[in-house]
């Protein structure tokens, strides 16, 4: 959105009023509407404004056409130029791409458009030949017509001529918006008697041609077709051969800085068009300044979000690292206090299990020991029996010779000198090994009595 210093600067530069609070008085009694504020104080100073300019023909039929058509025409002291706001036909500005918003130092270059849903019919009001409506022109169309009159201008006038561009008339503008350059606008007139001779000894003479094509932006129509009828229209042409300068405005308007109607030597038209283009410089290099500002606003922009970018994504690989790290660390702990926890377990369990496997011994050689019952008295039926272990420990008791080897067995496990339990008693002279089969045998009857002595074998 344009702000207010844009409004008042543009302003200024289209009434010449030098008076800064007094132009700041009027667009605050409009609301800050440029265009009724523009139009109001045009309006008012119509019958004060310039009718005639001494040294430019093309200034005075300006104002003439002006006059006829009642709309604001004011001729601003500084830089010069004679100024008129041109509201576009809808079907024009339809059948076109638009012009993007935008301020631009004085002037405004701003301009909107947007493509119509359909094509229909509207109105153009009373033209040539008493037409009163014509068929909207798509982007297409408008394209084609533009390049059919280069061709046929080519055919006729020959090839050193204004590179009249092939394209309709808004993108014609906009591309004289993009070139920061003026859009020098022909309307040829066919029928009329002057246009072959205007066309031959001016628009297509050397200097002319040249000028207008290192300076401006060219775009020619037919009045015979569609489109340049319109602008005919538009432009309220009275007489031909027409030309007009031009520069996009507000909206749905261009600026009009300078027509010329009928007529002119080269030398004329060079001299017009070299005092709009000196007239309008300040506004063209403002333009173009302010357009510049913005891009190295746009790249400064650009490569400062880039660097936030990087730098965002830098400390988001950081954050990303950090959290992976201490994700790994809170892991490895989680799974060392586990294995910990397993092991304490294990341990618990060990213990436990060790526990009960010693209680279950105890409880075994108790059992053990009451089961042989007391050591008896030396007697004859009494033998004394010597048991050896691996360790070299020996041990020594009596038992009555009726007992069997089971009972001798069950004496070694109440001694608990063994950590295992699958062991034979065994006898040196002769050697016999006493195993399950023997254990039911008396001592007697193994011929133990009255001594023995045994060790034990690990099985």
């Amino acid at each position: 959105m344009v702000d207010v210093a844009d409004k008042l600067a543009y302003f200024q530069a289209i009434t010449g009023l030098e008076d800064p609070d007094l132009c700041t008085e009027i667009l605050q009694a409009h609301g800050w509407d440029l265009e009724l504020a523009i139009s109001s104080f045009t309006s008012a100073n119509q019958n004060s404004a310039s009718t005639a300019n001494s040294d430019s023909e093309p200034r005075e039929s300006l104002n003439r056409t002006e006059s006829a058509s009642g709309s604001g025409l004011v001729a601003a002291p500084s830089p010069g130029l004679a100024w008129k706001l041109i509201t576009l036909p809808i079907s024009v500005i339809s059948g076109s791409i638009g012009l993007i918003s935008g301020a631009v130092g004085l002037g405004l270059w701003a301009a909107g458009g947007v493509l119509s849903y359909s094509l229909g019919m509207i109105g153009l009001g009373s033209g040539r030949g008493g037409e009163s409506s014509a068929r909207l022109v798509s982007v297409s169309a408008a394209a084609s017509e533009a390049m059919d009159f280069v061709a046929a201008f080519e055919r006729e006038y020959g090839t050193r001529r204004p590179n009249f561009v092939g394209e309709g008339f808004m993108d014609a503008l906009q591309r004289s918006r993009n070139a920061f350059k003026l859009l020098f606008v022909y309307l040829h007139s066919p029928e009329h008697p002057d246009s072959p001779v205007f066309c031959e000894q001016t628009l297509c003479s050397e200097a002319v041609g040249s000028f207008v094509n290192e300076n401006f932006v060219a775009w020619g129509g037919s009045i015979r077709a569609s489109e340049g009828f319109k602008m005919s229209n538009s432009f309220k042409a009275s007489r031909f051969p027409f030309c007009a300068v031009v520069m996009p405005a507000t909206n749905q308007r261009i600026a009009l800085l300078q027509q010329v109607e009928g007529p002119k030597s080269p030398e004329e038209m060079l001299m017009m068009l070299q005092r709009v283009l000196e007239e309008s410089a300040p506004v063209l290099v403002a333009a173009r300044l302010d357009a510049e500002e913005r891009r190295n606003n746009m790249r400064l922009r650009e490569e400062q979000d880039a660097a936030y970018q990087a730098a965002l994504e830098a400390d988001q690989a950081r954050e990303r690292q950090r959290r992976e790290e201490q994700e790994r660390l809170e892991r490895e702990a989680a799974e060392a206090e586990l294995k910990r926890k397993e092991e304490e377990e294990a341990r618990e369990r060990a213990a436990r299990e060790a526990a009960e496997k010693e209680a279950a011994r105890a409880r075994m050689q108790q059992e053990k020991a009451l089961s042989i019952g007391d050591e008896p008295e030396k007697g004859p039926n009494v033998t004394q029996v010597l048991v050896r272990f691996p360790t070299g420990e020996r041990k020594e008791r009596r038992f009555h010779c009726t007992v069997t080897i089971q009972s001798l067995y069950d004496y070694v496990d109440s001694l608990g000198c063994l950590e295992v339990e699958d062991y034979s008693l065994v006898s040196n002279f002769p050697r016999v090994a006493y195993g399950p089969e023997k254990r039911s045998l008396s001592l007697k009857e193994a011929g133990l009595h009255p001594q023995a002595s045994l060790f034990v074998e690990l099985n």
